[in-house]
């Protein structure tokens, strides 16, 4: 089942699929009835909080986890809140040290709300077997905060997207975030300015080369 985010005041589907071929000559899945991108002017302006996204390497000082996502556009540095997020943080950690994500790509980009990856396919459809249990955050969607994209039955085992936006409206619709971008949010930016075509889609690869722990 394809991965989605769905906004509260309009039922807006977040998460896409066309009968279309991908680039490895694979044919995706037809959108379902009703299914639509979000519209960037749904998405929260951005706020004070975007200072604390972006914090030179040398000022980061933290116990958590560090992961270093190399792209083809840039570096960005995500801090794992693997203590309050066991499940989320301890599975997207899991991934990393298996080299899951590992020439990935970001399949969408909704400038002013989001970007999303992690998907093995590329379509929004794909991932590991099975879904994440529910986990209450204490994090709030923040611009630069990371959550897991879900879908209907639940959260994505590797889906993610990255906030561009303070978008709280996704607090209280069971998306819960375990990261947040330290390093790097110039890069996810860039990314999120990209052209993109039909269902979101950039008209360029955007590919996680390789990510890695850093500490």
């Amino acid at each position: 089942m394809r991965f989605l985010v769905i906004l509260l005041l309009t039922g807006v589907v977040f998460g896409f699929a066309c009968a279309q071929k991908t680039e490895s000559g694979k044919t995706e899945t037809p959108a379902q009835k009703g299914e639509a991108p979000v519209p960037a002017e749904e998405a929260t302006p951005q706020g004070d909080t975007a200072q604390k996204a972006a914090q030179p390497a040398e000022e980061i000082k933290t116990d958590n986890p560090l992961v270093l996502m190399q792209t083809n556009h840039g570096d960005i540095l995500v801090e794992i809140y693997a203590k309050e997020m066991p499940i989320h943080g301890g599975n997207f950690l899991k991934l990393v040290d298996e080299g899951f994500y590992d020439s990935l790509t970001i399949h969408r980009i909704v400038p002013g709300f989001v970007i999303q990856g992690g998907d093995p396919l590329g379509t929004g459809f794909g991932g590991p077997p099975g879904r994440l249990e529910d986990e209450p955050s204490p994090y709030k969607h923040d611009r630069g905060t990371v959550a897991m994209a879900r879908s209907q039955a639940g959260a994505s085992k590797s889906q993610f997207y990255i906030n561009l936006a303070n978008n709280y409206r996704l607090d209280t619709m069971g998306f819960a975030v375990f990261a947040r971008v330290v390093r790097g949010m110039d890069v996810v930016d860039k990314i999120a300015g990209l052209p993109t075509g039909p269902q979101d889609r950039p008209q360029e690869p955007v590919i996680m080369l390789k990510v890695v722990r850093q500490k």
